[in-house]
């Protein structure tokens, strides 16, 4: 210790040791290695400019992509639609995601399509209306028909589905609905996939059979106008065998279960 305070008082310094070799300090950046900064010449920069344009030409490119096949699936749907429901017609869209097939057959039709769904919004510019899981929201006996694009596998109890699409029909109204079927073993592994990518939001999927449908439906008094296998290569990317109902509202009305 008294060592240590006759050094400080004669001024010495003791010697530090560091396995890193010493370097100068450099202050606000006035000072700095040429080699470790190499100089950012035109040409550098230029291929900068180059490289960030490439990259935000490919995500401008893909976004437009992605809205075009968006927009041109659900045309497709909303034409196949309209093939089968009458100029004119009041429909109810259930579960309409981003409102496109809504959007067209607004159009198709010559009438305005309400949407709803669970989300605050749709993108397409339609009359969309908040769906919190219990009542739909419109009126008893005010639609001509109602659509369910790929949604009732999605319902936790598909009866009350089932009973609110009873309600808002008018007598003969039709019901369109559109359904993955596990009907091979590829199919329930496309199932299995999609109930793992949306349990979490809309909780777990219920897939049946076209047996299973029909029970269904004829039970919740619908009559099957017609029933109609697609391909399950219609969407590359959800490869599983669909079905496409038409059904239409029994006039003798069965009592809701």
């Amino acid at each position: 210790m008294s060592e240590s305070i006759s050094e400080r008082s004669s001024g010495s310094v003791p010697e530090i040791f560091s396995a890193h070799p010493l370097r100068s300090l450099r202050f606000s950046g006035d000072f700095s290695d040429a080699s470790a900064y190499p100089a950012d010449t035109p040409a550098a920069r230029w291929w900068r400019r180059a490289v960030d344009a490439l990259i935000s030409g490919i995500k401008r490119r893909w976004g437009r992509e992605r809205r075009r096949r968006k927009v041109g699936r659900a045309y497709d749907m909303a034409l196949e639609i309209a093939r089968v429901i009458p100029r004119g017609s009041e429909v109810l869209d259930v579960g309409c995601g981003n409102g496109f097939i809504a959007h067209h057959l607004s159009a198709m039709l010559g009438a305005d399509v309400i949407g709803i769904d669970l989300e605050g919004s749709s993108e397409a510019p339609i009359d969309y209306r908040r769906y919190y899981g219990e009542q739909l929201p419109v009126p008893d006996n005010s639609c001509d028909a109602v659509t369910f694009c790929y949604v009732l596998h999605h319902a936790q109890d598909v009866r009350v589905l089932l009973n609110e699409m009873r309600r808002v029909l008018r007598e003969d109204g039709l019901a369109l609905i559109y359904e993955d079927i596990p009907a091979a073993w590829w199919d329930r592994g496309v199932c299995w996939i999609h109930n793992r990518e949306w349990r979490g939001r809309t909780g777990p999927c219920t897939f049946r059979l076209e047996s299973e449908w029909r029970s269904l439906f004829q039970i919740f008094g619908f009559e099957i106008v017609s029933e109609r296998r697609l391909s399950r290569w219609r969407n590359l990317t959800h490869p599983v065998t669909r079905n496409f109902y038409v059904l239409r509202k029994q006039d003798a009305a069965l009592k809701a279960v």
